[in-house]
């Protein structure tokens, strides 16, 4: 998500790092797999990352807004998966009308089949005769007649869990068939759960395609364009309140922390398009007695310059046209580095002027402790608290990712970016045209990149506010509270939304949730 406000030790015992030789089974190598990747967008046809149209025999993968995608690395090689026809996918499975798209009667004759194989213990290869998986009864055949179960009665959801359970057990027969159902059930044009569902899927294939750090180097695919990838990006930061609630909030603990200030430096550790300032820019040139000197220095990671049409140069231009209108003295500097790159002689701290350290959605980026020795994230921590600021405003996700081992990760990831796609669906339609491309640009790779990648491949790692408290805690920052002011605004922000969005304030934070599940916090600290 974070890519588009401002743009996107090892855990368990990962498939990627000792995967059985059976793997090889799947032949999705990471050649053939990276090939399949685009991420690339045009007009009609959207073309998506490692996702089959089965229409079409190229080599050139795509999807149209009635189908549902599956990453496939070679369709001959997956030939399996293709086993129902695209005109089969047009319906929701929650809808209520031919939920699953799978022959009732069939459903209803291999629930049979299973009923009486596990009535009969001793004959263990019987379901296997009539075309079923060929282990024994138990824990494989009660896991196959409940994943059934959810099949017809269109439990997505529950689908993808047991999916997720049998990729994390090597049970490759069992992932076959699960993605092979899924892929009917999901769909990037459907309801909330079939979209997201389609992701998910991806991811899974994406964690069988390949390892170690070949898997995020295979997802890294061709980019939009910065214009198109900017549209996408206005579009989401419209429909939904999440940035501006970041912007807003990280703005207002800033102004109140330099009132009194005459020159004030804003270090950004995440720029991109400057967005965020512009609103602050044009309050500090209405303050009573008189605008200060700001200056900002904003960092963002070089790999994202194509969202800045033209890099952090053009940002500063944009800005400081701003200021100027606004009568506010201005300087900006740009800084095209990774956050585990700093140094304090990077960030440009003069004597005399009041501090404000910006972590807009970007410190669950950086590895901690569980990833590496070095321990980028506290490492940050301490060194903005040896700079003295005046104040340090967090906006993060409120999710549990980081440490988290890949099952409960993955129940995290679907009830966290299901809330993130239903709010979606209150100001973009399910036909909107772009809106297929604001989720798979914005939001899927985010998703994927939770379920296919581990170790230091594995970029997003969030956690709960309480851990970060904790983290704060010992750098040495002590909270500060977000004032009322802020809280008003944010309220008055909300309001032009949906009713179904909620604001919590709790110790001094903010939480901003859908449906009362917490998505966003927001805090500070000095």
């Amino acid at each position: 998500m974070e890519a588009t406000q401002k743009h996107m030790i090892q855990e368990g015992s990962s498939m990627f790092y000792h995967q059985p030789s059976s793997v090889k089974q799947m032949d999705l190598s990471v050649q053939t797999f990276d090939s399949y990747c685009t991420l690339e967008s045009s007009s009609g046809t959207k073309s998506h990352p490692c996702l089959n149209n089965k229409n079409n025999s190229s080599s050139t993968t795509s999807f149209s807004s009635n189908e549902s995608p599956i990453s496939q690395a070679n369709n001959n090689n997956l030939s399996r998966f293709n086993n129902h026809s695209p005109e089969e996918n047009n319906n929701s499975p929650l809808s209520g009308s031919s939920a699953t798209n799978t022959n009732e009667t069939e459903l209803s004759l291999m629930l049979k089949d299973l009923e009486t194989a596990m009535m009969e213990p001793d004959v263990d290869n019987s379901f296997n005769n009539q075309g079923g998986f060929g282990q024994q009864h138990g824990v494989v055949s009660s896991a196959m007649y409940r994943s059934m179960e959810m099949i017809s009665r269109g439990d997505l959801k529950g689908v993808l869990y047991e999916c997720a359970k049998a990729v994390e057990n090597y049970d490759l027969e069992m992932t076959d068939w699960l993605i092979s159902q899924l892929q009917q059930m999901v769909s990037v044009s459907g309801e909330p759960v079939q979209r997201l569902g389609a992701y998910m899927l991806e991811g899974l294939v994406a964690r069988l395609a390949s390892s170690g750090s070949s898997i995020y180097k295979a997802l890294r695919c061709k980019d939009p364009t910065g214009p198109e990838l900017l549209t996408y990006m206005h579009i989401l930061y419209e429909a939904c309140p999440y940035f501006k609630f970041g912007y807003e909030s990280a703005n207002g603990a800033i102004a109140e922390a330099v009132k009194n200030e005459s020159f004030v430096h804003i270090i950004d550790f995440q720029i991109s398009q400057g967005g965020q300032w512009v609103s602050l820019i044009r309050a500090l040139g209405a303050r009573p007695g008189g605008p200060p000197n700001v200056r900002i220095t904003g960092i963002d990671d070089p790999r994202s310059s194509f969202a800045r049409q033209g890099g952090l140069e053009l940002v500063g231009q944009r800005l400081g046209k701003l200021a100027e209108m606004c009568g506010v003295p201005f300087e900006f500097h740009g800084a095209a580095f990774c956050c585990t790159e700093v140094e304090i002689e990077k960030l440009g701290v003069r004597n005399g002027e009041a501090l404000a350290v910006n972590f807009p959605l970007v410190l669950h980026h950086m590895p901690d402790e569980s990833v590496t020795v070095e321990n980028h994230r506290d490492r940050l921590l301490r060194l903005v608290k040896h700079l003295s600021p005046n104040v340090v405003t967090l906006v993060e996700q409120e999710a549990n990712t980081n440490t988290a081992p890949f099952l409960p990760r993955f129940v995290e990831t679907m009830n966290h970016y299901l809330a993130v796609f239903e709010s979606i669906d209150v100001k973009l339609a399910r036909d909107h045209k772009e809106r297929i491309n604001v989720e798979q640009h914005c939001l899927a790779r985010e998703v994927v990149n939770l379920i296919a990648c581990e170790g230091v491949e594995r970029e997003e790692r969030h956690e709960p506010l309480g851990k970060w408290r904790s983290r704060f805690h010992m750098a040495g920052f002590k909270p500060y509270p977000l004032s009322s002011y802020v809280n008003a605004t944010i309220k008055g922000l909300l309001e032009s939304y949906s009713e179904k969005y909620t604001l919590e304030e709790r110790d001094g934070a903010l939480y901003l949730g859908w449906k009362n599940q917490p998505l966003i916090t927001s805090c500070a600290w000095r």
